[in-house]
């Protein structure tokens, strides 16, 4: 039971080490859109200035930030629910050995 509880725990530190790296990869990635973001503003006020710009290429620069920083949204939201349920089964597993634990002085304090 203990062996099981340990490789347990092993793999849900496992699972959650993964998300961990997975939500940095998709704030580095969401840094990078918000830079696009900002260009695409720029070229939005550059338009509004009076300067000549391709109408069709701002929007279809806007539309791709868009999607992209939605589909980073809902990559960061399933990340921070892995984490989450992650951390809740080391606390069930860590909870799990502590009573254990508990038995196991008991036993001993029979014998």
């Amino acid at each position: 039971l203990v062996q099981q509880t340990e490789r347990n725990l092993q793999h849900m530190t496992h699972r959650a080490l993964e998300a961990e790296n997975n939500v940095e990869k998709l704030k580095q990635e969401m840094i990078i859109l918000q830079g696009e973001l900002e260009t695409s503003k720029v070229e939005n006020e550059n338009l509004r200035a009076g300067q000549t710009m391709d109408l069709g290429a701002v929007k279809h620069n806007i539309d791709f930030a868009l999607q992209s920083l939605h589909k980073i949204i809902t990559g960061a939201n399933m990340s921070i629910r892995q984490l989450v349920s992650g951390a809740e089964s080391l606390n069930f597993v860590a909870e799990l050995l502590k009573s254990t634990g508990k038995i196991s002085d008991v036993e001993a304090e029979k014998d």
